[in-house]
């Protein structure tokens, strides 16, 4: 084998590319790792972490503003905008550096490039590469999994100008607060961002197509986020229509038809969160038995696409569209072609988390999915009201919410809103992979007192059995 030919190839170097890097050298295949941009991917560089860096500043500002019920008092707490963005950069530097050492260390070559399926030679995969320094260059191999990820869908009408509109990255690297933000969309993506900058003062409008905020979450949890929102100060205006965008020197207004009545949104800046589109553009598919539907490529269960040897993971093949869903099927696949037994990756055992305040989480079935798929359902209840540490450590405001089926006892889905939810709906997440039921589940002794006590709480609260509400 020269050194320019591969048992695998993997196009793209974010949380699904780099992780089948690594799992590929840990299982003794050789490897290569093509990426055009930076290591890391939208994650590490544009998304999940520098939003988390952002995100962790907001809640030092709203704490700093809300120190009397702890008996402390602060005078005038102020901000360095420019600061709390450069740390957000700073950490996600330090993290996709993190990722180019762990390539190193397991001796997993990197070529900077864009790189592209140039057809078959010896029975070899072969991959172009258009380098990011000049020329091109090809590697083989008789694997490639592609894995390049996706990028913001663009609202007609309200293109990103890295100005007055953004899309997620221009929203990360803001050169000031703008007093007044619309965000259009109200998934994972707009909702975090609304948060930030309601929380670090400006004033937020939120508008949404569908009928409430969050449409994925659980209805329950979606009004009551909306009402925390709500009280938090920023507006929201969902089943929204947009009329035009109008400019008037540096400003900005909208005609948005909502709620049975017409309203008009001035504001600095527009943040545009309206979905994603998987980057399937030159990767050398036509003429190849790869389909692609609604910008993402078709795979079966194993991460596999029409053509022979060619695989995609991640944003690239479609929902959810998940940092972990893209890791999990990283390894996965690189295991099945390593010819190892795999399961399949059941989409309803991941996690879905959102980072605003109050944080939301959840796993598994919503109790409206439930019933509508024929579950006939028992589902518990428990507010954060009731449990003790939320109440000592300020952060009362919050609910669990457990959908079981009433026959098998399996749990079929956890719903939760309030403080850290992303960190506890990890327990959940086990119970369904372990296909658990309630009795395992109101068997389980958890430590006291913690937030996740209201998890068990909310288990026996199916059942007729919660203790402390």
């Amino acid at each position: 084998m020269s050194s320019k030919d591969f048992d695998l190839i993997v196009i793209g170097g974010g949380p699904g590319g780099y992780v089948a890097a690594l799992r590929a050298a840990q299982l003794k295949l050789s490897v290569a790792v093509v990426e055009a941009d930076h290591l890391g991917g939208i994650c590490l560089n544009w998304g999940c972490i520098p939003t988390k860096a952002l995100l962790r500043a907001s809640e030092i500002n709203h704490l700093l503003h809300d120190l009397a019920p702890f008996g402390f008092a602060a005078d005038n707490p102020r901000f360095d905008f420019g600061k709390v963005v450069a740390r957000s950069r700073a950490v996600a530097g330090q993290l996709a550096g993190g990722v180019d050492h762990l390539l190193r260390k397991a001796k997993v070559p990197v070529f900077e490039g864009r790189g592209r399926l140039a057809g078959v030679k010896g029975g070899r995969r072969v991959v172009e590469i258009a380098v990011k320094a000049g020329g091109t260059e090809s590697l083989t191999a008789a694997h490639v999994i592609l894995a390049t990820g996706a990028r913001a869908r663009v609202l007609p009408g309200f293109e990103p100008d890295g100005k007055a509109i953004w899309s997620y990255r221009e929203a990360l690297v803001p050169e000031a607060l703008p007093a007044r933000l619309l965000v259009i969309g109200s998934g994972a993506i707009g909702t975090e961002f609304a948060s930030f900058y309601r929380n670090m003062g400006s004033e937020v409008t939120l508008v949404e197509a569908m009928e409430r905020i969050l449409p994925v979450e659980d209805e329950e949890i979606s009004s009551l986020a909306r009402k925390a929102f709500e009280k938090q100060g920023m507006k929201i205006l969902s089943g929204a229509k947009l009329g035009a965008l109008e400019r008037t020197g540096g400003a900005l207004a909208v005609s948005v038809e909502a709620e049975g009545k017409a309203h008009r949104i001035e504001a600095d800046r527009i943040i545009t969160a309206v979905g994603i589109v998987g980057n399937v553009e030159d990767l050398g598919l036509d003429g190849t038995k790869v389909k692609v539907e609604r910008s993402h490529v078709v795979t079966d269960e194993l991460c596999r696409t029409g053509e022979a040897g060619v695989y995609a993971i991640g944003d690239l093949a479609g929902p959810p569209w998940l940092a972990h869903k893209a890791s999990h099927e990283a390894v996965m696949c690189v295991e099945a072609i390593a010819g190892h037994h795999v399961q399949p990756l059941d989409v309803t055992r991941i996690p879905g988390c959102t980072y605003c305040r109050p944080q939301i989480a959840s796993v598994g079935l919503t109790e409206a999915k439930a019933r509508e798929t024929g579950y006939d359902v028992r589902v518990g209840r428990f507010p954060f009201i009731g449990n003790g540490k939320a109440i000592a450590v300020g952060e009362p405001e919050g609910l669990v919410k457990t959908v079981f089926d009433a026959k098998t006892g399996e749990l079929l889905g956890a719903h939760m809103i309030g403080a850290d939810v992303t960190e506890l709906i990890q327990g959940y997440v086990i119970a369904r992979t372990g296909e658990l039921t309630e009795a395992e589940l109101r068997e389980t002794v958890f430590p006291h007192p913690t937030l996740s006590e209201s998890m068990h709480e909310a288990v026996l609260a199916a059942y007729g059995g919660a203790l402390h509400f």
